[in-house]
This record gives C-alpha cells, structure tokens and sequence, in this order.
C-alpha cells in the first residue's frame, strides 16, 4: 500500500508514528454551530500557513484547518525554518476571521493560540509546558528549559492565518537544534497526535470564542492573566536582542494591555518591548 494515495512512501514505516484518521477527526471536530468548519490532512506540503493564505484571498470561510503530516519549507518566527521526520508531530495552521474584533488586537492571536495549545497539552499529555514570550511552548527536559513548538500568525485576504508546530514524538538524535524537545523526550503521558489535535482545537474555539465575545479585549476575556500565569520570562532575567542590532538586558516585570514584555533595566526604567528576540539568562551572567 502506498500512502495517502500518492507514490510516496508507505505512512506505516515507522510504526510509532501512525498517520491521522481523517474521517475520524471530521466526525469529532466539525460540529453544527462549531467554530471549525473544514478539516484537511495533506502528506506533504511545503507550508500549511502558506497554502491556507492562498485559501483566504480566494474567500475561504472562518474555521477552516489544515493539517500536515511533514512540511518541507514550515517557517517560524524571525524565518527561522522548522523541520522535522514526517509524523512526528503536529503542523497545522487555522484560517480566522475575528468579526467584531478590532484589528489593533489582532496581535493577541499568537498568544491566544500558545495558551491554548499550552492549556491543552499539559493536560493531556500530564506535563508543565510553559510560554517563553510572546509564544514559545516550553517544556524541561533533563532540568533544562527546552523549545517544544513554535507559533507564526500571518494576514491574508483579510483573514488571520494562524500556524502551530508541536514536536512530539521526536528522539534526541532527530532534533533540529540541542535547545529543542519533544513530549516524548519531556516524559509526557499521552503522545498520541489525535488525542493531542482534538483537545487543542477544542480548547482553542472555546478561548477564542470567549476573546471574540469581549472584542478582542485581553482583560474583559481572561486572556492576559491566563497567558500571565503560563509564561516563564516574566520574573526572570532577560537579554532582549531587537530590531537594528540592538540588545535590552534587564527583568521581564509584565506583559502590558498591548501584548508588549515590559523589561525594568538596571536603572528602574521600565521598557516595553513589541518585537524581539528573548533570551532567559540567570542574573549573575547579566
């Protein structure tokens, strides 16, 4: 048997790492009255954001999702690329359209989905995944803080295009960088990717459905005391590298109304960040 109907190679020859049950998803996801309304697991794309971006110029509805068993050209914050084996995680990107919400708070949909993803996985899977700011799934693994999944949210066709990799069932010899983990490797209890896609989803449409409802306000929705209470940086020391080579190195304190990382510098100012890269450091390296 060749997979998913094409001349690549069998879905089953790694027997750890099963395809997904499409039908099966559809009949537990796509609900009458449900925020997601199409489901698609393709084999193999270069990039889910991408080909749902095409699909929302061409007016593609709200709730569409589409799934990727591997990703050739998958991209991650700052065009870093993500690669990893086929089935060994998920990679997925949902198509959004926040009626009702202004778009000046469109910035809180990474956040939105790392909570939920976060929220989703660490029941689940019965292990602490934390988010390094703005969106970064942490787990620990061998007491060491480690990359788990990444978040790029992209607009189209006046859609917000929201992409999601999670690592896991990936080994230690196939990490793409040491800094990076998977569930399995952080000793999770459930690492099946059905079970994993169908709470995430869930936990997702009930979160942005209570985000929409409060147009988008990250207070009136609970949104910015949940992803408070999940995200590491804050109380931490952090070298902040910025726009134009320059560097912020001081304590995360808060994450503002803005979505912003306030980081208090040695000498009291508080400077609220928008766009950075952030790097946990312990204080006496600072």
């Amino acid at each position: 048997m060749r997979g998913f109907g094409h001349s690549g190679p069998s879905p089953w020859t790694d027997l750890d790492r099963p395809p997904l049950d499409l039908d099966r998803l559809r009949h537990d996801l796509l609900l009458p009255g449900g925020l997601w309304t199409t489901l698609d697991v393709v084999a193999e794309t270069g990039s889910t954001n991408s080909d749902l971006a095409a699909r929302a110029r061409e007016g593609e509805a709200e709730g569409a999702v589409l799934v990727a068993e591997v990703q050739s050209a998958g991209r991650g914050r700052l065009e870093r690329q993500w690669t990893a084996p086929a089935r060994s995680g998920l990679f997925l990107s949902l198509l959004l359209r926040p009626r009702d919400v202004p778009v000046e708070r469109y910035g809180w949909l990474p956040i939105l989905v790392g909570v939920a993803a976060a929220s989703a996985i660490s029941r689940v899977a019965e292990i602490p995944v934390g988010l390094k700011w703005p969106n970064d799934l942490l787990v620990t693994v061998d007491g060491a803080e480690r990359k788990l999944g990444g978040i790029l949210t992209e607009l189209s066709g006046g859609a917000v295009i929201a992409g999601l990799g999670v690592n896991v069932s990936l080994r230690e010899t196939e990490l793409p960088v040491p800094a990076a983990a998977s569930l399995a490797l952080a000793g999770a209890k459930i690492t099946d990717r059905e079970t994993l896609l169908r709470a995430l989803l869930r936990e997702f449409a009930e979160l942005y459905g209570e985000w929409t409802e409060a147009a988008g306000d990250p207070h009136a929705s609970g949104l910015l005391p949940a992803y408070a209470a999940r995200c590491t940086t804050l109380g931490r020391s952090v070298r902040v590298q910025l726009p134009g080579d320059r560097e912020l190195v001081g304590e995360a304190v808060a994450v503002d109304g803005d979505g912003r990382l306030v980081v208090r510098t040695a000498d009291g100012t508080r400077h609220p960040v928008a766009a950075g890269d952030v790097v946990h450091v312990r204080p006496e390296d600072l």
